[in-house]
C-alpha cells in the first residue's frame, strides 16, 4: 500500500511538471494546425479541373470564370483539363483531393449521367463532392436537316409515327448528354428513332448538316452557326420556357409532346469535407461573378444562361437530375465506352 500511495504521488508530480510546461510546448505542438486555421482562403493558386479537353462548353465555360475568380481572390486561378472515362477521371481527382477548397471542379450534367451509367465509379457522386453552386443553364435544341418534311416538332412526330425506326438521329455518342435527351423525346412522344452515334457531338453536327442524318437535339453553342447560316432548321427549345436567345422557337413541351424538358446545365463542385467557412466564400463570389453584366455578356454569346445557386439547392438539383436520368439510361441500353 505504500508503494502504492508513493507511486500515487509521483505519478501527480509528473502530471503537475508536465501541466507546468504546458505553456511552453502547447506553441510547439499546435502552433501550425492553428496557423493553418487561421490562413485566409485561398492561400494559394486554386486548380479548377475540366473533366474534359479543351475547346469543349465545360472548358468554355470554365475559361470565363477563372480570370474572373482570381480578381476576386487575389490568387492565380487556373484550368487544369483532365480528359477521359466520359469525365469521371478528372471529376476523380477532385472527388479524391485535400478538402481546402484548392482543388476545384467545373463540369456538366454528366455528373450526375455517370452517377447511373457507370456501375462503379471511384468515388461517391453524392458523398465525395460538395455542391458549391450551378454555373450555367442553356437548352438544346431540336434541329434537322433542310430535306427532312417537318416544321414543327409535332411533324417530327408524326414522321416518325409514321415511318418507325426510320428516322435518324444523331449523337455525341452513346451515353452522352445528346443521346440521352433524344432517348428521353422518343419515350415521351412514343416513337422510335434510329441512333446514329459519334465520336463528339461536332462530327455528328457536321453529318447533319451534309444530309447524312436527319436530326440532333444539340447544345446551342454547336448547332447555332448553322442555324443561322440556313444549314440546319431550328424546330424547339428544349427548356420549360421558351429561351431568350430564340424568342419565337416554341418549347417541345408547347409544341406537340407535353411535359418534355431537358438542358445542358454545368456546375462547380469542391471536394466533400470542405468547411463549411471556404464553401460559403466561393459561393459568394460565385454568386457575384454570375451575376455581373459582363459574365452574362459572355455567357450570352454562348447561348448561356448564369444561374447562381446555394449549395443546398444545388446539391437538391442534383439529387433530382441522378433520379431523372436513371430510368432514360436503363431504357437506352447505354454502357460505359
Amino acid at each position: 500500500m505504500r508503494s502504492k500511495g508513493k507511486g500515487e504521488r509521483v505519478k501527480g508530480k509528473g502530471a503537475a511538471f508536465y501541466f507546468s510546461l504546458f505553456p511552453f510546448l502547447f506553441p510547439l505542438g499546435c502552433a501550425p494546425a492553428a496557423a493553418a486555421s487561421a490562413q485566409p482562403y485561398p492561400s494559394r493558386p486554386v486548380r479548377v479541373v475540366v473533366p474534359f479537353a479543351p475547346g469543349g462548353a465545360v472548358d468554355l465555360v470554365a475559361r470565363t470564370i477563372a480570370p474572373k475568380l482570381t480578381d476576386a481572390f487575389g490568387q492565380t486561378v487556373v484550368v487544369d483539363n483532365r480528359g477521359g472515362a466520359g469525365g469521371t477521371i478528372g471529376t476523380d481527382i477532385v472527388a479524391k483531393a485535400r478538402p481546402d477548397g484548392h482543388t476545384l471542379l467545373v463540369a456538366s450534367m454528366g455528373v450526375a449521367v455517370n452517377a447511373v451509367l457507370y456501375p462503379k465509379l471511384p468515388y461517391d457522386t453524392l458523398k465525395d463532392l460538395a455542391p458549391v453552386t450551378t454555373l450555367g443553364e442553356q437548352p438544346n435544341i431540336v434541329v434537322v436537316h433542310p430535306s427532312v418534311p417537318a416544321k414543327s416538332v409535332g411533324d417530327l412526330v408524326a414522321l416518325a409515327k409514321a415511318k418507325p425506326g426510320q428516322v435518324t438521329y444523331a449523337s455525341g455518342g452513346v451515353g452522352s448528354n445528346t443521346h440521352l435527351v433524344t432517348v428521353l423525346f422518343a419515350q415521351m412522344a412514343k416513337v422510335d428513332l434510329l441512333h446514329v452515334p459519334y465520336k463528339g457531338l461536332g462530327p455528328a453536327i457536321t453529318d447533319l448538316v451534309g444530309g447524312q442524318v436527319q436530326l440532333v437535339i444539340s447544345n446551342v453553342s454547336t448547332a447555332l452557326p448553322h442555324v443561322k447560316s440556313g444549314k440546319l432548321r431550328l424546330l424547339a427549345v428544349t427548356t420549360g420556357k421558351r429561351f431568350p436567345l430564340f424568342p419565337d422557337a416554341p418549347t417541345v413541351s408547347e409544341a406537340g409532346v407535353p411535359g418534355y424538358g431537358s438542358s445542358g446545365w454545368y456546375g462547380m463542385w469542391a471536394t466533400a469535407g470542405t468547411p463549411p467557412a471556404i464553401l460559403g466564400a466561393l459561393n459568394r463570389e460565385m454568386v457575384k461573378i454570375l451575376d455581373a453584366s459582363a459574365t452574362r455578356e459572355q455567357f450570352g454569346a454562348q447561348g448561356l444562361q448564369p444561374i447562381p445557386t446555394s449549395p443546398e439547392m444545388f446539391g437538391k438539383r442534383l439529387r433530382e437530375e441522378i433520379r431523372k436520368w436513371g430510368p432514360v439510361v436503363k431504357a437506352s441500353g447505354a454502357k460505359p465506352e
